[in-house]
């Protein structure tokens, strides 16, 4: 692993899914490293737990551009922004939401601090959307059909306007989709696990759509490889296996591995009105200048996601789990 002692490092939206990861991994790499965060509170960032010592809390909110005066006394080195509204389906119901915390959000950010020597943007493999030619590249037109992503290639935009018209050192990637250990169980991989291992019905669509699975310590060497490559800067690069699975196949694939009972119900949802059908990355980019290719595979991922998601449904979800312990269910003290 790369040393960065003391190298400041900001990581917005730490506590999520896969910025935990990194976080993670900057901390053993003994850098100091900057959760930005709306409430410095440990009850909500159980992904840092374990971690919370080890990095520093700032309380801001992208929104509130007054609120980002505080990056100034953070003097970050390397920024990672992956703070996001993340949901591409609940973003049609929450519009100004999703385009307000990821386009205009971003412009704050940007704006409010350029003093780093790397800004790396999490984009999002959503902004390609509806696209004739797969997999996809990042000389393709991006045509975003949701909320969420227009907001995501807002934000990547006026990254890349950094780059153009200030010179800023600025690295745009698109990682494709993400698992892992704590992961929401809203995202389909842990929606999948938690469903076989709770015996539950696995519905999903016909699941004729393609997804590029990647597992989340692949992405996390990506990240790591974009802050400090001096290729990459102004550059858009896709993190992504290039390879494609089906829903279907992905199902049936978790159901084996879990030894499952659960009925499968396939072709039960229905298909979302806007879904991209084949979705997959075109990965030479990000070979060529981060020399970065993913070390785990989906077959050698899934076991041990899965193995998390036992030890994780047995303490909250099963009949013994902790959480009825913390919280009785007549809501006594």
């Amino acid at each position: 692993m790369t040393r960065l002692s003391g190298q400041r490092i900001l990581v917005t939206g730490g506590s999520g899914f896969i910025a935990s990861h990194l976080c993670h991994r900057l901390v053993q790499a003994g850098a100091r490293v900057f959760v930005l965060t709306k409430y410095n509170s440990l009850i909500d960032n159980v992904r840092l737990a374990g971690w919370w010592e080890r990095v520093t809390p700032v309380e801001a909110d992208l929104r509130n551009l007054d609120s980002l005066k505080v990056l100034r006394d953070v003097k970050p080195q390397v920024i990672y922004h992956f703070a996001a509204y993340n949901h591409v389906a609940d973003s049609f119901t929450h519009v100004s939401e999703a385009i307000d915390v990821n386009g205009r959000g971003t412009v704050n950010l940007l704006e409010s601090y350029d003093r780093y020597a790397r800004f790396v943007y999490i984009s999002s493999s959503e902004v390609y959307g509806d696209q004739r030619r797969v997999p996809f590249e990042e000389t393709a037109t991006p045509c975003p059909i949701s909320p969420y992503a227009i907001g995501k290639y807002t934000g990547e935009l006026y990254a890349k306007l950094q780059w153009h018209v200030r010179h800023r050192p600025v690295v745009v990637l698109r990682p494709f989709n993400a698992f892992g250990p704590y992961q929401s169980p809203r995202a389909v991989i842990a929606e999948l696990i938690l469903a076989c291992l709770g015996g539950k019905d696995v519905i999903t669509t016909e699941g004729r759509q393609t997804r590029d699975f990647n597992y989340v310590e692949n992405l996390v060497d990506g990240f790591l490889l974009a802050a400090q490559r001096k290729q990459a800067v102004g550059e858009v690069i896709n993190l992504g296996s290039g390879r494609e699975i089906s829903i279907r196949e992905l199902a049936r694939m978790i159901h084996r591995l879990c030894r499952s009972r659960s009925r499968l119900k396939i072709g039960t949802l229905a298909y979302r009105p806007t879904e991209i059908w084949r979705m997959v990355a075109d990965a030479r980019k990000a070979k060529r200048l981060l020399g970065w290719s993913p070390r785990v595979s989906l077959e050698k991922g899934l076991p041990h996601t899965i193995a998390w998601y036992r030890k994780f449904h047995a303490l909250f979800l099963g009949p013994d789990a902790i959480l009825g312990q913390l919280w009785p269910s007549d809501g006594s003290p």
